[in-house]
């Protein structure tokens, strides 16, 4: 499915971003693991957010889903506990999910039954060793094609460990945090710096012994069944990096984004974009079932190179396409650095981006752990492809509200994976779109 942008100008009004896609796979998989049944609000409806409730119902979960909008689901799951969960009737299929195999992989390392984790082409290229290693140190075993998906587990009684990871990854971190439910003793995580920090946030409100020792985060077997629980899920500041920049690179424009989780940990590219010289500033600070959240306001504002690496490439891991969008049209060079990490999401994302955005004009070049940008360039419409990339995707569309002439997006319905109601979006602010 294509997607044609047309360039645009005076982006002006309130845009309410939808639920976080990290949250929202690591409520539903929690409140399964509960006793009771569990509210959750405003719940993301993304493709890959729905390979966790398909994979959940098809491990024995019975989940009641309502749709409120094109971006919002109340779910209601029947939670089974700890040990309630059934063996699958067949390979659980993640899609194109990493979060959805490699958090379910540390669920299914406790479990008495054996399952295998499977997905589409795109998430076979993915590599599970960093999961599947602390995993078999505590115990389970799990079975990979050479470090890559399918992963073949066979639940076992689990032990604790105290484990340094060797890069920060929320998802490996959470992984070995879930299995440490299942086990005897306490698991400690080493992170060589900060990664996301929701589930042991989760964890912590729900009753379970969390202790945080810098970036070291070590959990207790719980000694008692997890609580059902109700949880609104604050907006992903993931998907509103993409009208934020919009709204700094489009002239004329003004816009004000509602409930975004500004947690830290998420936030990296707020500050590089503020060392740019954008004007954003953070109203109604307020925090939410202990996420915090602020309405974001953001005008046009020239921006100017900077260099990122080190501790900001993981709080910004999934915001890089749209970085080197806003460089393309900042004054002198941007560096990144230290990434290495995006040769190995959905696509290989450094080589897509600088292939992209040179197509329509930008000046990039990519180094085998970043690339540089420089600007301010002027970019032009032409037929582009999201190479299954869903973040690639709607950066491309920002890109063209700016381009002279149209720009065409290939392989545009994979926006949906993280951001259903993306190109919705963008009509109520007043841009053609052609879908």
């Amino acid at each position: 499915m294509p997607l044609t942008i047309f360039p645009s100008a005076g982006l002006r009004g309130t845009i309410t971003i939808p639920g976080d896609k990290s949250i929202s796979h690591r409520t539903i998989i929690l409140a399964a693991l509960a006793e009771g049944t569990s509210y959750l609000n405003d719940w993301l409806p993304a493709g890959d957010c729905n390979a966790t409730i398909e994979a959940l119902r098809a491990l024995g979960v019975r989940i009641e889903a309502t749709a409120q909008s094109e971006t919002a689901t109340d779910l209601v799951v029947h939670g089974v506990g700890l040990t309630g969960l059934s063996a699958p009737a067949a390979p659980l299929s993640c899609h194109g999910s990493g979060t959805t195999m490699r958090l379910l992989a540390g669920v299914l390392a406790g479990q008495n039954f054996s399952a295998v984790l499977d997905g589409h082409e795109g998430l076979r290229r993915r590599p599970m060793s960093r999961v599947a290693r602390p995993l078999r140190q505590m115990g389970a075993a799990i079975d990979t094609n050479g470090g890559y998906p399918p992963l073949r587990i066979t639940g076992k009684t689990l032990h604790g460990i105290d484990y340094a990871m060797p890069i920060p990854s929320g998802q490996v971190k959470s992984a070995i945090l879930l299995a440490g439910l299942f086990a005897a003793g306490k698991t400690t995580v080493r992170q060589p710096g900060p990664a996301r920090d929701h589930t042991e946030r989760i964890l912590d409100a729900l009753g379970v012994t969390v202790e945080t020792d810098g970036t070291n985060i070590t959990i207790s077997p719980p000694e008692h069944p997890l609580p059902a629980f109700n949880f609104t899920i604050p907006g992903d500041f993931s998907s509103a990096a993409f009208p934020l920049v919009a709204g700094l690179l489009v002239p004329d424009s003004h816009l004000r984004l509602t409930n975004v989780n500004v947690n830290d940990t998420r936030t990296g590219l707020l500050d590089v974009l503020q060392a740019m010289g954008a004007n954003i500033t953070l109203q109604n600070v307020r925090e939410s079932t202990g996420e915090p959240i602020a309405d974001l306001e953001v005008t046009t504002q020239a921006l100017y190179g900077t260099e990122v690496g080190g501790d900001l490439v993981v709080r910004m891991i999934d915001e890089f396409p749209i970085l080197a969008v806003a460089a393309t049209q900042a004054k002198g060079r941007t560096v990144v650095r230290d990434a290495a990490e995006l040769r190995v999401k959905e696509t290989d994302r450094i080589k897509a981006t600088v292939d992209e955005l040179r197509k329509m004009g930008g000046q990039l070049i990519s180094h085998p752990d970043g690339f540089e940008v420089y600007g301010p360039t002027p970019l032009h419409g032409t037929v582009v492809d999201s190479d299954g990339d869903h973040r690639l995707a709607m950066a491309l569309a920002v890109a063209g509200l700016l381009a002279e002439g149209d720009t065409t997006i290939r392989n545009a319905r994979v926006i949906a994976d993280s951001f259903p109601g993306f190109t919705t979006m963008l009509r109520t602010l007043g841009v053609e779109v052609a879908a």
